[in-house]
């Protein structure tokens, strides 16, 4: 038992930025991110909540994903970024439990609702008159309680038994939050059954429903290809695209890094492909979803048109 360390003592994430100017050039970036990811989806729940022309199920859906975006970058940056101002990078043994618990929630619940949304475009597009049937109210509530649900069991599942693996003396996560399969190199015993289970996991989380998105969107595009409106073409075209990028910034590289066996993992490249998931992606997602929709530009022009005519 000399090779055990106090579970409850904690560990030290060594991060992501380097002492030096570049580390700080790199913190002022990230700190700019957080700072419009939050702007932008706070607005966009704001939006969706105030002009009744976006209370639709595609618009009630990407509410959510700014809600999920707002949580889940807020669950890595603060810390990160405190670490790095004040030089510490301590984190206790039940405050690492609960970034893993937020984390791996916040995750579950994008990917199964990016799934949702792909749904949703399918059936308006390919299945228009049976769309108020297919995606009625009671439909959307029930899939952003499955899409939390299912994350927060998933998330229980490993933070448990993250939380009762034995580790050894060194403690330092080359992280820069309590990623699962880095803390899995501290550990004391053969992790071969829980690697299996994390690689079950991202298979039914991230594989599955990415499948299923470029299957639907194979299908949604042969539905435009047949269509004879121009308009509607690029309507189609328009909103599909959309969403297969926020798609591709957040599965590929999130499935690459869960998927390699550890052999074949390397800490930078952990942390540079964590990166994309944790911190750009809830920064881009209501950027690309307002930059590249009319209905949500008109909806912004309204709003600013409202309070310009508030103050005069």
């Amino acid at each position: 038992m000399d090779n055990y360390n106090q579970t409850y003592t904690g560990f030290i994430l060594l991060g992501l930025f380097p002492s030096s100017r570049t580390g700080l050039f790199l913190f002022i970036l990230v700190i700019l991110i957080f700072l419009t990811a939050w702007i932008a989806n706070l607005s966009m729940i704001l939006l969706i909540l105030l002009d009744t022309q976006l209370h639709t199920p595609m618009y009630f859906l990407l509410s959510q994903l700014s809600l999920i975006d707002l949580n889940y970058i807020s669950t890595i940056v603060p810390k990160m970024a405190s670490d790095f101002m004040l030089g510490s990078k301590y984190i206790s043994f039940i405050g690492c439990g609960l970034q893993i618990f937020l984390f791996l929630t916040f995750g579950g619940a994008e990917t199964l609702l990016l799934a949702s949304m792909a749904y949703d475009r399918y059936v308006a597009i390919c299945f228009p008159l049976h769309y108020p049937i297919r995606m009625n109210k009671r439909v959307c509530v029930l899939m952003i309680i499955g899409s939390w649900m299912l994350g927060s069991i998933n998330s229980c599942a490993h933070t448990g038994y993250a939380l009762h693996i034995p580790y050894c003396q060194s403690r330092a996560i080359n992280h820069f939050f309590c990623d699962v399969p880095a803390m899995l190199t501290l550990a004391c015993m053969d992790t071969w059954f829980y690697e299996y289970t994390v690689f079950v996991s991202t298979v039914l989380f991230l594989v599955f429903p990415f499948t299923a998105i470029v299957c639907s969107y194979g299908r949604v595009f042969l539905a435009v290809y047949r269509m004879h409106s121009g308009a509607g073409k690029k309507k189609a075209c328009s909103t599909c695209s959309t969403h297969l990028t926020v798609v591709t910034f957040y599965y590929v590289p999130f499935a690459y890094t869960y998927l390699r066996p550890r052999s074949l993992r390397s800490p930078a490249e952990d942390k540079i492909l964590a990166v994309f998931y944790t911190i750009l992606t809830p920064m881009l997602n209501p950027i690309i979803y307002s930059l590249r929709n009319k209905e949500v530009m008109g909806a912004l022009r309204r709003a600013t048109h409202r309070v310009c005519f508030m103050k005069l």
